[in-house]
């Protein structure tokens, strides 16, 4: 996992593409081509797979492997600065790095013996936190393994540990009632077949395809084993090599998706034959749904274009595998991302926490702290999160409307100081809040109609009085119910200029 870091390190990795994840509105192309290796699915999929994948709304990130044994840092000196991220580590490069830690690094399999792994209690504490799904990365860029592959020796077999961690966690997640997806990674550090370039000479086409076939065993075998798997979920497919195998990633998708029908795949798998990533040369989703909201948001909804999304967040800055040291960066809080929560559901989308666990298999202590607020908050005001959609309203500046039916939403987490709430509602709409109430809050709140006459304004106003004696440390949620307007606004004649 990496946003959009421009990278070469002493392994010649290829430069991330600066389209590898976006920041704006995506630019629709002014010329339509034709195009043979386009999407493979509907543009938006009506079945049930996905209706459950819009209705998530919260989900959980893990990232572990080889690299949760050193967190980041190695004999007390730390990798900030040297690697890109904590699951980067083995590109640790300059007057930082060990020596030979490459070598040390390939090694750390030997040590992988997590005896306070317990994949129901990671199960327990993700259904308690709220999450409806879950990734989980089977394989990283170091190509490690936590399942029992028969295509690399570079497995969960040749540790002290042994057993299949993959199984344990599709298993304890599943029978929590937890969706699962599996992280991929296509890219493979120390695979002596893999390239960056694209191959050139009959050679190296010959040992890329070797790769090729060696990463379509390893799909298929995912699917076979965990076979209650809700979808994949991929990285690592930035390089030139896999960009110019357009017609072998096309048919791999297909063979992917007539196995196991219902499968979920991002925009991060492929490209079009002109080398268009995540959408295709006409500016169409490639995949399910947007996957280059990486510890990002969308700034306005229109951006989304109508595409089904999600975004994957870090608790420290860039954080995804096991960081020891929390000192000296900021971490954000349960209320940041409660907030962040609330962003991505207003906008359609699901927010995925991601959580590092150590080499011994347990949670960062913040991760347990940031774990159980969250969980707290959830089992008052879930109702709010799942099952959700954009409600079509100006943006309020006091939080993040959701709406189900014809209940609105609003998790209120900038409170005016006279305790009065003004919802802005379209002169032509036929729905008003009719009545309202705080989650978790018995009393009633009064509503009432404030047009306060603001000249060529399109919008009238609701008031939602909140109690005075009404306290809380925590973002809360107004539930309105909508219904049909009685009220008869005036038309009032507008200056002229």
């Amino acid at each position: 996992m990496l946003n959009k870091i421009l990278l070469s390190t002493i392994f010649g990795l290829s430069i991330i593409p600066a389209n590898a994840q976006w920041n704006g509105p995506k630019k629709k192309p002014t010329e339509t081509k034709e195009i043979k290796y386009g999407s493979i699915t509907p543009k938006h999929r009506t079945d049930a797979s996905m209706e459950a994948f819009r209705n998530y709304g919260l989900g959980q990130f893990i990232h572990w492997g080889v690299y949760a044994i050193p967190g980041n840092e190695w004999n007390g000196v730390s990798a900030k600065g040297g690697a890109a991220a904590s699951e980067w580590i083995r590109s640790w490069s300059g007057k930082t790095a060990p020596k030979d830690w490459t070598k040390i690094y390939d090694n750390l399999y030997k040590q992988f013996d997590p005896k306070s792994f317990n994949a129901n209690a990671w199960a327990k504490q993700a259904k308690d936190m709220g999450a409806k799904y879950m990734i989980f990365t089977t394989k990283h860029h170091d190509g490690f393994a936590l399942w029992p592959t028969k295509y690399s020796d570079y497995n969960i077999t040749k540790t002290p540990y042994k057993k299949d961690i993959v199984k344990e966690v599709v298993d304890a997640y599943t029978e929590a009632g937890i969706d699962v997806y599996l992280y991929f990674s296509v890219l493979e550090w120390n695979n002596p077949d893999y390239m960056y370039k694209a191959p050139q000479t009959e050679e190296e086409k010959k040992k890329y395809n070797r790769f090729l076939q060696y990463t379509r065993n390893q799909l298929l075998e995912l699917l076979d084993n965990y076979p209650q798997i809700k979808g994949l979920w991929f990285d690592g497919t930035w390089d030139q090599a896999w960009i110019q195998s357009y017609d072998f990633t096309y048919n791999l998708e297909k063979e992917l998706r007539d196995k196991h029908p219902g499968l979920i795949i991002g925009s991060r798998f492929r490209n079009d034959e002109f080398g268009s990533r995540h959408f295709d040369s006409n500016g169409d989703l490639l995949g399910d749904y947007e996957q280059g909201w990486e510890r990002k948001l969308p700034a306005k909804y229109e951006w989304l274009d109508g595409n089904d999304w999600d975004a994957v967040m870090t608790i420290p800055p860039n954080g995804w595998g096991y960081m020891k040291d929390w000192s000296g960066i900021y971490t954000k809080t349960s209320d940041d991302l409660i907030e962040l929560l609330m962003k991505s559901v207003s906008m359609n989308g699901n927010f995925v926490l991601n959580f590092g666990p150590d080499g011994l298999g347990k949670m960062h202590s913040g991760e347990d702290k940031i774990a159980k607020e969250i969980g707290e908050w959830m089992k008052i005001n879930s109702e709010a999160v799942y099952g959700v959609r954009h409600a079509n309203l100006d943006e309020s500046k006091y939080g993040y409307f959701t709406q189900k039916e014809d209940n609105l939403y609003l998790t209120v987490f900038n409170r005016p100081v006279n305790n009065i709430i003004r919802i802005a509602i379209d002169k032509k709409t036929t729905e008003i809040p009719v009545s309202a109430s705080i989650i978790g809050h018995q009393k009633v709140l009064e509503v009432k109609h404030s047009d306060i006459g603001f000249d060529l304004d399109k919008n009238t106003y609701y008031d939602i009085l909140l109690p005075k004696d009404y306290n809380s440390n925590k973002a809360f949620v107004i539930k309105m119910k909508m219904g049909k307007s009685v009220d008869k606004t005036e038309k009032l004649m507008d200056a002229k200029m």
